[in-house]
């Protein structure tokens, strides 16, 4: 047997006998790797702060409910109420009146119309590419709000008369002493109001919170 087990070679190492290697003084203590760990690495900015999940999908959701609400209003506006009498809902202090507006919001440089529809193109596009690095649930229903208003009013542009990225917005929400407006407009101006705050909250859209 002994000559036996010469012949054949005696493993000097545990790890060549099958066996578990054994921890080393220096690793006792440590966690031991884990198949997680990349997932962790990868939810965390180059500095190893972790962000979280990305919030595209509450960006493109809020975007798609403030585009619907606003089309739909707008067929509901332009079918029941344009060459109507103007429907008080609130005395004389707010009432629906279809109105065509080919200026931005709330009637503003009605001989810009082509330069506001690029402007709008433009937000869009940015708001596309923004996505990709946005992390804060506050930011993501922000541009989403942005988004939905500005393809509401891109859709009027493009598909109203008197002709294509020369169309004339239907606004109906008329308060007393104030510009008409529609909900994209509504939706714009409540987005760029909760970037303003988050901007002084020094919260990027990445997660991350700077201090000037």
């Amino acid at each position: 047997m002994a000559e036996a087990e010469r012949i054949i070679g005696t493993p000097d190492t545990p790890e060549a006998a099958g066996a578990e290697p054994q921890p080393s003084d220096e690793n006792v203590g440590k966690p031991a790797p884990d198949e997680s760990s990349g997932a962790d690495a990868s939810a965390a900015d180059g500095a190893g702060r972790p962000r979280g999940r990305r919030r595209i999908a509450v960006l493109f959701v809020v975007a798609a409910i403030a585009y619907a609400l606003d089309l739909v209003s707008k067929m509901i506006v332009v079918a029941k109420l344009e060459h109507q009498e103007p429907i008080e809902i609130i005395g004389d202090w707010l009432r629906f009146e279809a109105i065509r507006n080919a200026g931005a919001a709330f009637g503003f440089g009605e001989a810009f119309t082509v330069i506001f529809t690029v402007i709008a193109a433009a937000v869009i596009v940015v708001i596309a590419r923004l996505a990709r690095k946005l992390y804060s649930l506050p930011w993501a229903i922000a541009l989403g709000l942005l988004l939905g208003g500005a393809l509401g009013n891109l859709t009027d542009r493009i598909f109203r008369s008197p002709g294509v990225f020369e169309g004339a917005v239907v606004d109906f929400i008329a308060p007393k002493h104030f510009a008409v407006f529609n909900l994209a407009d509504s939706a714009i101006v409540c987005g760029g109001i909760l970037i303003v705050l988050l901007s002084f909250k020094g919260l990027d859209p990445d997660g991350t919170v700077h201090k000037d």
